[in-house]
Formats: C-alpha cells, structure tokens, sequence
C-alpha cells in the first residue's frame, strides 16, 4: 500500500510510471528535432547552389556527400563557400569576340 502523501512523479502500485514515459516521449521527439535540424542545415549548400549552373551544382552536391560520410566538416564548408560566391562568367565574352572576330573575317572577303 503506497502511501497517499508520494509525489505524482513515483512509479504507482500497478507499475505504470507516467515519468518515465513522458520522458521517452521527449526524448524520442528531441533525436527527431535534432536530426531533421542537423539535415536542414547539411543541405543548405545545395539549396543555395540551385540558383547556380549545373557544374556548380554537381560539385557542391559531391562535397556536401562526402561531408555526411565522412563527417569531415571542411567538405561543407569548402561547399558552403562554392556556393555562397558565384564564379565569374568568362565564357559569354569570349563568344562575343569570337563571333565579331569571324563578322570582320568575314566582311574583309
């Protein structure tokens, strides 16, 4: 016989321990709150390269893998910085010489 003085948070006489299962309860639902946060933020590298070309793409999605299996950080942190500074294009320019090159080229004939 339990006396009735015990506080609430002791195990009952039938076993049922109310403590103990709000305590699984909160912890399953902090690993949860925990892992879906550690993955958002494992995948803000790929969400800020989608804006990017798809070579950019490409390798900060490799790093950031290698970064999860690895749990090396300078993975994602070299594709953090891929992705947080746009390379520059050189290619457009280029064109654009070549193709006035070949329309004076071709003009001189």
């Amino acid at each position: 016989m339990a006396p009735t003085h015990l506080p609430p948070y002791f195990a009952g006489a039938d076993g049922s321990d109310q403590l103990f299962t709000i305590m699984v309860i909160f912890l399953v639902l902090a690993i949860l709150l925990v892992g879906v946060a550690y993955f958002t933020l494992h995948a803000l590298p790929e969400r800020m390269a989608h804006k990017g070309n798809s070579a950019q793409l490409q390798l900060i999605s490799i790093l950031v893998m290698v970064a999860l299996f690895t749990h090396n950080n300078i993975f994602w942190i070299i594709a953090l910085v891929i992705a947080a500074f746009r390379p520059p294009d050189l290619i457009t320019p280029l064109n654009s010489m070549a193709q006035s090159l070949q329309n004076l080229v071709s003009r001189e004939r």
